[in-house]
C-alpha cells in the first residue's frame, strides 16, 4: 500500500514538473514575440562619436532631445567611425554614427544595415597638417614621409582621392593612429604630418606646433556624417527610430539657433577650449538630409574605393538608403 502511495506521490510530482516546464515554455515563446514586436525595449543603444562633426549627436544626448521624444538612449561615445561600426556589428548598438567611408564599406559587407540620415558634414573638415618648423611645403613633399592619420575613416578615404588626384603613393608611409594621439606624435616629431578631421587640426593650431598644408576638399566629397540602424531593430522598432532622427534634427536646429551653447557643450564633453571648439565647427554644416548632393559624395568615394579595391562592389543606394524616416519628419 505504502508503495502505491509513492508511486501516486511520484507521479503527482512527475505532472507538476511537466506542467512546469510546459508553462515556462509557453511563457519565454510569449517573450519572444513580445520582443520580435519590440514591446519590450526600453533602452536604445547609440554609437556616435566625440568629433564635432558629430555634434548633433552630442548636443542630442546632452539637451535631452532624446528624452524629449519618450527615448531612453544609452549613449556609447567612441573617437572613430570604425569604432561605431564594430559595436553596430557586434549587437552592442542599435544606431551609429560614421563618415562617408566607413558607412560604404559597412553597407557594402551585406544586408545588416540601413542608411537612414545624414546629420552633417563638411567639404574641408578634414586637414593636412604639418609642424610649423617642417620642410614640408607641398603635398608632394609628403613621399617618403611618416603621415598619421586613422585608418578606415573618411579622411582616410579623402587623402586616399588627394593621393590619386595629385599622382602620389602615400600607402607605405601611412601610420595608423587615433587622433588624440596624432598630436603628440606631430608636436614631438615622430610624424611630419597628420590628416585628421576636426577638431584635432584646430588644436594644433591652438597649442602653436601645427600648421595647415591642405584641406581634403575639392575632390567631389562633402564627407557627409551618416546614422546607421540595425535593420532588424529598424523593422522591430520603426517608431523608435523616427524619433531619434526627430531628435537629431532639433539638435541640428539648435546649433543654429544657439552656436555658443552648443560651443560650450562640447567644450566640456571633450575638454577642449571653446575657442578650439568655435574655429572647428566653422568647417562644418549641420543638418538633417539625404538630399541629391549627399548621395553624389557617396558615389564619388564608392566609386573610388572600389577601383582601390576596397569594396568588392558598390553598393546598392535605394537598398542600402532609406529616406522614409526623414520624409515623415518632413512631412512629405
Amino acid at each position: 500500500m505504502n508503495t502505491k502511495k509513492g508511486i501516486k506521490k511520484k507521479s503527482r510530482i512527475a505532472g507538476l514538473l511537466v506542467l512546469s516546464v510546459l508553462l515556462l515554455t509557453v511563457l519565454s515563446a510569449i517573450s519572444c514575440s513580445q520582443n520580435d514586436k519590440g514591446d519590450d525595449k526600453s533602452t536604445i543603444s547609440f554609437a556616435y562619436q566625440d568629433r564635432v562633426a558629430d555634434a548633433a549627436s552630442i548636443i542630442a544626448v546632452k539637451k535631452g532631445f532624446f528624452n524629449a521624444e519618450g527615448l531612453q538612449v544609452k549613449p556609447m561615445i567612441f573617437s572613430s567611425g570604425p569604432a561605431c561600426t564594430e559595436a553596430l556589428t557586434y549587437g552592442n548598438a542599435d544606431l551609429g554614427t560614421m563618415g562617408d567611408t566607413t558607412a560604404i564599406i559597412t553597407t557594402s559587407r551585406g544586408n545588416s544595415f540601413t542608411i537612414i540620415a545624414s546629420h552633417g558634414g563638411g567639404e574641408q573638415r578634414h586637414r593636412l597638417m604639418v609642424h610649423k618648423k617642417s620642410r614640408i611645403k607641398t603635398i608632394h613633399d609628403l613621399e617618403g614621409k611618416r603621415i598619421g592619420l586613422k585608418k578606415g575613416t573618411s579622411t582616410h578615404g579623402g587623402l586616399e582621392l588627394l593621393a590619386r588626384k595629385e599622382g602620389l603613393d602615400l600607402h607605405s608611409e601611412i601610420i595608423d593612429l587615433a587622433p588624440r594621439d596624432q598630436l603628440l606624435a606631430l608636436a614631438t616629431g615622430e610624424l611630419d604630418a597628420i590628416v585628421a578631421s576636426e577638431p584635432t587640426p584646430s588644436k594644433a593650431e591652438a597649442d602653436g606646433f601645427g600648421v595647415e598644408l591642405t584641406t581634403l576638399a575639392g575632390l567631389g566629397n562633402t564627407y557627409p556624417i551618416f546614422v546607421l540602424v540595425n535593420n532588424k531593430f529598424a523593422s522591430n522598432h520603426p517608431d523608435l527610430v523616427g524619433k531619434m532622427i526627430k531628435a537629431l534634427s532639433k539638435a541640428t536646429t539648435f546649433i543654429a539657433e544657439h552656436p555658443e551653447e552648443a560651443v560650450s557643450i562640447q567644450a566640456a564633453q571633450s575638454g577642449l577650449a571653446p575657442a578650439v571648439i568655435r574655429k572647428a565647427m566653422t568647417y562644418h554644416h549641420y543638418e538633417i538630409s539625404l538630399g541629391e548632393s549627399v548621395q553624389d559624395s557617396l558615389t564619388v568615394t564608392a566609386n573610388f574605393l572600389q577601383g582601390i579595391g576596397k569594396i568588392d562592389h558598390i553598393p546598392i543606394w535605394n537598398e542600402v538608403i532609406d529616406p522614409s524616416y526623414i520624409h515623415e519628419l518632413k512631412g512629405q
